[in-house]
């Protein structure tokens, strides 16, 4: 016999319960499962298009496997130090940076800035603060993420899972198929669809329109000599799955920046505020309509609102699946919205 609504509702609550509560007691402990399981899923379609090449799954996770170290080595040893690098001399040339700002405002807006008004005390003391609250945060956050995420588990627990889990991802999936009430399996896998697709645009293709841009900033403001250039790269890039704000944000830093150091040479000037306009236009017209589509799901101020809660109540790992958690909600809520606009309590008795 099949169970009510009321019974179904109970074991599914019970499910999510215990979740939630496992999330919270073993957060730490399933972290590097939770790193390799994001890493499988993220490789499997590669595999599999190296598997319609005619290769075995074994020899195309070999492939991914190998690729994925060189760039790994090359980022411990290339991108990471000089990114922090970077980053601990802006926190440094802060109080110079707000210093020349207070004297460019000096010269031409004397009465804003008198000696001793608010504006001026206010300019004064945030590159201080700056400077001397930017090197602890600095070193809190890296301690924080070493303590986290240790060498071992770095180096060797994630990829190991990440390697297994990638052999056997199709076999897991299969067994996790049979495995579903009968009555509800076509529902079911529909949700599945839905929810997958949505990790995949969101994750799979905003994750590499992030990349993509970031690289492209970094590098571009590289070459025209930006100073810190692959932080504000690092921070555009980072910020880009936030429509808007990536570009906003970094072109701001990236031109505050440029004024002060090109200041009289224009063309300069003009060429970082050219690399942004060019990012948003290749964003908005090539990246991710090729590469997210229309079918994310997932609204911005929603993602940030899982994210912060997540993070907020479980940490790290809380932050790991905050998307994926907020997109099965988003998925579930959709289509508790269609059953209930096909339901008699919102058609009422005269659509029967």
């Amino acid at each position: 016999m099949a169970m009510s609504p009321r019974q179904q509702t109970l074991y599914w609550g019970i499910a999510a319960v215990v979740f939630f509560v496992l999330l919270y007691l073993l957060g730490n402990v399933i972290m590097p499962f939770l790193l390799g399981g994001a890493i499988a899923y993220i490789l499997d379609p590669v595999a599999d298009r190296l598997e319609r090449l005619g290769l075995s799954r074994a020899i195309s996770v070999a492939i991914i496997s190998l690729v994925a170290l060189v760039l790994f080595v090359v980022i411990i040893l290339l991108v990471i130090p000089t990114l922090i690098n970077q980053l601990t001399d802006l926190i440094a040339t802060a109080p110079e940076l707000f210093n020349k700002l207070q004297g460019w405002l000096t010269a031409r807006f004397p009465d804003l800035l008198e000696e001793g008004s608010s504006i001026r005390t206010q300019l004064s003391s945030i590159g201080e603060m700056i400077q001397s609250r930017g090197g602890e945060v600095l070193n809190t956050v890296l301690s924080s993420a070493m303590g986290l995420v240790n060498v071992i588990v770095l180096l060797v627990v994630v990829p190991v899972v990440a390697v297994y889990l990638l052999l056997d991802w199709d076999n897991m999936t299969a067994r996790v198929d049979a495995l579903l009430p009968r009555d509800h399996v076509n529902t079911i896998r529909d949700l599945a669809r839905q929810i997958d697709r949505t990790l995949a645009s969101f994750i799979r293709g905003q994750g590499l329109v992030c990349l993509i841009l970031g690289v492209y900033y970094a590098v571009a403001l590289a070459l025209v000599g930006l100073n810190f250039g692959l932080v504000v790269g690092a921070v555009a890039g980072a910020l880009t799955f936030i429509p808007y704000v990536g570009a906003i944000v970094g072109g701001g830093l990236a031109i505050g920046l440029a004024l002060f150091q090109f200041w009289g040479d224009w063309a300069w000037i003009i060429a970082v505020w050219a690399i942004f306009q060019s990012g948003q236009f290749v964003e908005g017209n090539i990246l991710t309509p090729k590469l997210v589509g229309n079918s994310v799901g997932l609204h911005p101020v929603w993602l940030l609102f899982a994210l912060s809660v997540f993070g907020s109540l479980f940490g790290f790992v809380g932050l790991l699946v905050a998307v994926p958690v907020a997109a099965v909600i988003g998925v579930v809520m959709r289509f508790a919205l269609d059953r209930y606009r096909a339901s008699d309590l919102y058609r009422g008795a005269t659509d029967r």
